[in-house]
C-alpha cells in the first residue's frame, strides 16, 4: 500500500528540528556531560564541565543557541519504499525547512554559495542531504547542525589492509591529537570504517547521531569503541584542552564491506555541542 506524504510536512518538521537542535542537546548528551563532571579528575577540567552545563541551562531557559556557530545543517532521510511524496520537490522542501528554521529561529547563517567566492546565502542553505531507501511507509528525519570548529579537524585515512585494527586506532588518535583544544573538547568521535572514499566519511558523520551511551552490536567493534575512547582520554588533553581525563565523551563506529585492497577510515570529530534531532513522519 502506497502512503502519500506531502512535502510540506517535511518542511515543517525540519524547520522545527533546526531550531530545537540548536537550542538544546539530547538527553544522552546531557547525561554524559553530567557523568563526566562527576568523574573528571582535574579540578580545572571539572570546573569547565560545570560551566558547559550552565551554558546548556541558560540556552534552554532563554531559548537561545547553545553555541554561536549554529553549523551547516546535515539532513539524513530514511525514506520508506512505500512512500510517495506529493506537493513539490523533496530536496526543495528540505532546504525550505532549513531556510525557515535558521531565519525564523534567528540562527547564525554560515553557508556561502561558492567555496572560493565566499558570498553568504543568508539563510544557511543549501544543507547537506543524505537519502536512503528503506522498507516501510515512514520517513525518518535526522537533522544534525555541525559547527566547523570541530568539522575542520576531521580526517580521512586510506589505509591498507595490513594496517589492521592498530592502524585504525592510530588514525583516530592522530586526528584527535592534531585537533587538540581547537575542536572544543570534550569531543564526540564518529568513525566510519570500510566502504570507499566517500562512504566511510558519510558513516563517520552518521555515527555522530547515534546515542553516545550506546555501542555497536558487533562485539569486535564494541571493543574497538571502548579501546579508542580509553586511549583518547589517556592523552590528557581534557576539557577545553586545559588538561584532564575527559577528552572525549563517546566513540561510535559504523562499518561497511570494502575492497580487498583497502581499509578506508574516516574520523568525524564533534565538539561537546553534539546536536541532532530525529523525527518520524
Amino acid at each position: 500500500m502506497i502512503r502519500e506524504v506531502d512535502t510540506s510536512k517535511i518542511t515543517e518538521a525540519i524547520r522545527d528540528m533546526c531550531i530545537a537542535a540548536n537550542y538544546g542537546l539530547q538527553d544522552d548528551m546531557r547525561q554524559r556531560l553530567d557523568q563526566a563532571k562527576n568523574t573528571e579528575q582535574n579540578p580545572l577540567g571539572r570546573q569547565i564541565l560545570e560551566q558547559l552545563e550552565k551554558n546548556l541551562a541558560i540556552a534552554k531557559e532563554d531559548q537561545v543557541p547553545i553555541c554561536q556557530d549554529t553549523g551547516m545543517a546535515t539532513v539524513f532521510l530514511e525514506i520508506g519504499q512505500d512512500v510517495h511524496f506529493t506537493g513539490g520537490d523533496l530536496t526543495d522542501a528540505v532546504n525550505e525547512g532549513v531556510r525557515r528554521g535558521y531565519v525564523e529561529g534567528y540562527l547564525r547563517k554560515s553557508v556561502v554559495s561558492d567555496p572560493l567566492l565566499r558570498v553568504n546565502t543568508k539563510d544557511n542553505t543549501p544543507c547537506i542531504l543524505h537519502e536512503e531507501i528503506v522498507p516501510g511507509d515512514q520517513v525518518t528525519i535526522t537533522v544534525a547542525p555541525k559547527g566547523f570548529g570541530s568539522e575542520n579537524k576531521s580526517r580521512l585515512f586510506m589505509l591498507t589492509p595490513a594496517d589492521g585494527e592498530e592502524g585504525v586506532i592510530r588514525s583516530v588518535l592522530t586526528a584527535v591529537k592534531d585537533a587538540g583544544p581547537n575542536a572544543c573538547p570534550p569531543m564526540v568521535i564518529g568513525v566510519g570504517i570500510g566502504g570507499n572514499f566517500e562512504k566511510c566519511a558519510e558513516m563517520a558523520k552518521h555515527a555522530l547521531t547515534l546515542p553516545v551511551d550506546g555501542h555497536s552490536e558487533l562485539a569486535h567493534i564494541r571493543k574497538l569503541e571502548e579501546t579508542i575512547l580509553q586511549k583518547i582520554n589517556e592523552t590528557g588533553i581534557g576539557p577545553a584542552g586545559l588538561g584532564g581525563s575527559t577528552t572525549a565523551l563517546s566513540v561510535r563506529i559504523l562499518t561497511y564491506p570494502t575492497h580487498i585492497a583497502g581499509l578506508p577510515v574516516a574520523v568525524n570529530i564533534c565538539c561537546h555541542v553534539n546536536r541532532h534531532e530525529r523525527r518520524v513522519i
